[in-house]
């Protein structure tokens, strides 16, 4: 364990921000999983720019790469386009 009040101190934020992360990820997983699930294009279309937003909340943070958030809105866009036709 750190001894300098600093250290410890930083150590404390870290594993706030790791906790804050890992839950903004997993809501986002969920929410992603649960859009890919629906069969109606209507009901498909109005969660997609609520997912596309807690998507890029999350490039935004740092918690995943900028590229990944952008491949998970194009993929989960052409799932929605395709529901549509």
């Amino acid at each position: 364990m750190a001894n300098h009040a600093a250290t410890k101190k930083d150590v404390r934020q870290s594993a706030k921000r790791n906790e804050r992360n890992r839950y903004y990820g997993k809501t986002t997983r969920n929410a992603i999983r649960d859009i890919r699930a629906i069969d109606n294009s209507k009901a498909a279309a109005d969660q997609l720019p609520k997912v596309s937003s807690m998507i890029d909340k999350l490039a935004k943070r740092g918690t995943i790469h900028k590229n990944k958030a952008s491949n998970l809105k194009r993929k989960l866009a052409l799932k929605v386009n395709a529901l549509k036709k």
